[in-house]
């Protein structure tokens, strides 16, 4: 490596320090927002936030370090591969905001936390009218945001926008892989609707302490084998996990007083995320490129704990005992397999957190073709709420009576659009990394002992290795040899529930 290379990676990784400590300062901000800031204090904390994070943005407009990350791009492949991902991470990302200042940074980042913190309002009031300008608003950005990157990654604006989120996914792929999940889930949750199988359910509505799910969620985190010395974890109106630093990952949950079960799965599902980020290489933070996995990767992940694992009769088992334990007067009388049942009932929902595996992929297809609908001009902001439930009526049966349970449910439209998608990615890239991990260990034997310090090791060596280092296409390809499908998923589901319902 030429002494050039080398005085221009030392300069980057100099300056890389100084934007993860803003960064850092400005996540922890983030987390106090959407945890314990008093609403009023809201939109003040959220202008902190944004200046902190404009600092780091113009730490990445500087002309030096422009230079320097430039010239590495162009060296790149003379460098080791940790730090040929840094140069590309950062060759992409100069190109996508090259011609973003930061003073419009600055205007965006505060019409986000105007939306976050309108949405919170409207939420509270169930009025979707708080949050409309906000979100006509983010339409705006988000459009002017693709119109000024100098990089294009073909297709329609909506497609450069799922980019962000999952790289090179396309509008095109995801209406394949919804069409079948489309093809084949409407007949199977018909069948299942006609069954004539009763599950009971009448335990699962009986009122809990927030002391009890907070007991089972620390136990559930515990249970998994993530470390509670390098995280923490708290409630929040919208569960989420923020990996704030190699040693310092922050779970929410929340927690429901008539559905235990809601921050049974809530923290397990935000465990996935919290040991994807605990067990990524220590080398991911030493080279500065933990930040290269997709959201699908993410959500891949978190929805294998949740419900591969979580909801398997394994898991079931495990976990039957210490739910009797801190639940007495929800368990009385309630068998292991009566449990297991419930938790995996079919049933229509207008809450997309607390649906079942089966429906859930039609909420993800709502809001997919609401919020493509939405940047290609094809729906009006003042239609959304109308269309959103005309859409839940269409696909699940059903329809909110509030705008809380319906079009404002979710935080993701405060700060823009193609995130959604990657929760139902997820959901395939799982099923096919899992039939691989099934034939090379014996998870279902390794979840009813509780042994996850060996499911996590297979998950650390085979799934989260690599991930930052590697695009989409080529992580899951790497991991099974195979290119994104939805088939796996769904083949799953149908021998599940098939077998459940006794179609």
């Amino acid at each position: 490596m030429n002494s050039d290379i080398i005085k221009n990676l030392e300069y980057v990784k100099k300056v890389e320090k100084e934007i993860m400590t803003y960064s850092h300062a400005a996540a922890i901000l983030s987390y106090d927002q959407e945890t314990i800031c008093p609403p009023k204090g809201m939109e003040e904390q959220g202008e902190v936030k944004a200046f902190l994070e404009n600092q780091a943005f113009k730490l990445t407009k500087d002309e030096k370090f422009i230079e320097a990350s430039e010239y590495l791009y162009e060296h790149r492949d003379e460098l080791d591969e940790w730090d040929r991902t840094l140069a590309d991470q950062l060759h992409r990302g100069y190109m996508k905001e090259k011609n973003i200042t930061p003073e419009k940074m600055m205007e965006f980042s505060l019409v986000y936390n105007k939306a976050f913190v309108d949405w919170s309002e409207a939420r509270a009031e169930s009025d979707f009218s708080k949050f409309r300008d906000s979100l006509a608003r983010v339409i705006e950005i988000n459009k002017e945001i693709i119109k000024i990157r100098d990089i294009k990654n073909g297709g329609s604006v909506y497609d450069q926008l799922l980019d962000d989120y999952e790289r090179a996914i396309t509008s095109e792929k995801l209406d394949e892989c919804f069409g079948k999940c489309k093809e084949r889930l409407l007949p199977l949750l018909k069948k299942i609707m006609n069954s004539k199988k009763t599950i009971r359910r009448d335990f699962m509505s009986i009122e809990v302490t927030d002391e009890q799910q907070a007991k089972m969620a620390k136990w559930l985190l515990q249970t998994i084998d993530f470390d509670l010395e390098r995280g923490a974890f708290t409630t929040s109106e919208h569960p989420f996990t923020d990996g704030l630093g190699k040693d310092d990952i922050r779970v929410t949950t929340h927690y429901y007083p008539n559905y235990f079960a809601g921050s049974i799965y809530s923290i397990v599902h935000e465990g996935g995320h919290a040991l994807f980020e605990s067990l990524q290489p220590k080398e991911n933070y030493e080279h500065f490129i933990n930040g290269g996995k997709t959201m699908g990767m993410h959500e891949s992940v978190s929805r294998m704990y949740e419900n591969r694992i979580g909801r398997s009769k394994e898991f079931v088992h495990l976990i039957y005992p210490k739910v009797c334990e801190v639940f007495p007067q929800v368990m009385e009388g309630v068998t292991e397999n009566e449990l297991y049942e419930a938790l995996n009932i079919v049933e229509p929902s207008l809450i997309r957190t607390e649906a079942d595996e089966l429906t859930y992929t039609f909420h993800i297809i709502i809001r997919y073709e609401i919020e493509k609908d939405l940047i290609e001009g094809k729906l009006t902001v003042d239609e959304v709420p109308k269309v959103w439930n005309q859409k839940y009526k269409e696909y699940l049966g059903i329809e909110p009576e509030t705008d809380r349970d319906g079009v404002l449910q979710d935080v993701h439209w405060t700060f823009g659009f193609g995130y959604f998608p990657a929760y139902a990615i997820g959901n395939m890239y799982n099923a096919m990394y899992y039939n691989r991990m099934k034939n090379e260990i014996d998870i279902n034997d390794l979840v009813a002992k509780g042994d996850f310090a060996a499911i996590n090791n297979w998950m650390k060596e085979n799934v989260f290795k690599k991930a930052d280092r590697l695009t989409p296409s080529e992580w899951i390809k790497d991991i099974t040899g195979k290119e994104l499908d939805a088939d796996e998923f769904l083949d799953y589901l149908e021998e599940k529930y098939t077998e459940l319902y006794e179609l």
